[in-house]
């Protein structure tokens, strides 16, 4: 005989692909008694899915809310369908539509505890923009976070220090914990973050999830709009390591022999696109290291002068001194 795991989902199988079914019918399909049956589903109920009762001559059981074949998800996994549904499209062109419709058609086929893990995060996405890997986030963070920017509910936030350690009165990591308006959660460059402001709208502050510890509480807040109006801009132009919106680490400014039009749509995120003429512009950007920024120059592959400030200078020196002896090295001369 079937285990009774086994035997519970065959049930719910059954359930899910008519309306109503006899009792006598569902004990002929499983191979078990009536008494058997009835204790199935009550174990089917415990487990969150509705199955009600159908009195008459034509009665018998039937699934509730979700109609169609139900889908045995525990709560872990409906969360990840939900975040999944909502991020994973934006690297697949032509996608976007298709998993909202599937988000939908999963939510509706759950359990109605299971669809509010599922509606606890609802993601605002930043589109055409690079995106890098990053560590995972706690499911529980970010139901937590979801839930108090869904609700427009005020949570109180601890920032932690890079390594995700809490910091201590005195430290010069110190931040003291806050309450705070969750306008935004979004999704840029692989990472979570948190945007929102201080109670009145003072103090926007772009926060990484990963990097905060959030205690819920029952305030309520008004929806407000960012500063300057632009989610992604204000996101984008922020450094991610502090409590409160800051530039890049290091940044600079090139005129690169390229349309405004051509290194504006592969730039990355928080960079400055000025158009000088046709064929040349200039470029303000960012990055974590004077080589990172000159690397994303050469990227362009296109002669650039007017380089500033003298540090990013060095820095593309250095980068061609390296790759220059990279390729001495493959013509055999290794010393040169």
């Amino acid at each position: 005989m079937a285990s009774t795991a086994h035997r519970a989902l065959r049930l719910l199988s059954l359930l899910g692909s008519r309306g109503v079914w006899p009792l006598r019918e569902l004990a002929e399909r499983l191979g078990v008694s009536g008494r058997t049956v009835r204790r199935d589903l009550e174990v089917l109920r415990g487990l969150g899915y509705a199955v009600t009762s159908v009195r008459g001559p034509d009665g018998g059981y039937r699934l509730g809310a979700g109609g169609g074949v139900p889908l045995v998800f525990d709560r872990e996994q409906a969360l990840a369908v939900a975040v999944a549904l909502q991020t994973a499209p934006g690297s697949v062109f032509g996608l976007r539509e298709d998993a909202e419709r599937a988000l939908e058609t999963v939510r509706s086929a759950v359990p109605e505890v299971l669809r509010a893990a599922m509606e606890s995060v609802r993601v605002t996405r930043l589109r055409n923009h690079w995106e890098f890997p990053a560590p995972p986030i706690d499911p529980g963070a970010l139901t937590a976070v979801g839930v108090a920017v869904r609700r427009r509910r005020v949570l109180v936030v601890e920032v932690l220090r890079v390594d995700g350690s809490r910091a201590c009165p005195g430290d010069g990591d110190f931040v003291a914990a806050r309450a705070f308006e969750p306008q935004h959660l979004v999704v840029w460059a692989g990472r979570w973050y948190l945007v929102g402001c201080e109670p009145g709208g003072s103090g926007w502050r772009v926060l990484r999830v990963d990097r905060v510890l959030v205690r819920p509480t029952t305030a309520g807040f008004v929806a407000r709009e960012v500063p300057g109006g632009d989610l992604a801009g204000f996101v984008m132009g922020s450094h991610d390591r502090g409590d409160s919106p800051a530039r890049w680490q290091c940044s600079g400014s090139a005129r690169v022999a390229l349309p405004a039009g051509v290194v504006a749509r592969w730039a990355p995120g928080g960079s400055v696109v000025e158009h000088l003429d046709e064929g040349r512009c200039r470029l303000v950007l960012g990055a974590w290291s004077w080589a990172g920024v000159a690397g994303i120059l050469a990227t362009f592959d296109a002669e650039v002068d007017q380089v500033r400030p003298v540090e990013l200078v060095r820095a593309c020196r250095v980068v061609a001194r390296r790759y220059g002896a990279l390729a001495e090295e493959g013509g055999g001369d290794a010393e040169g």
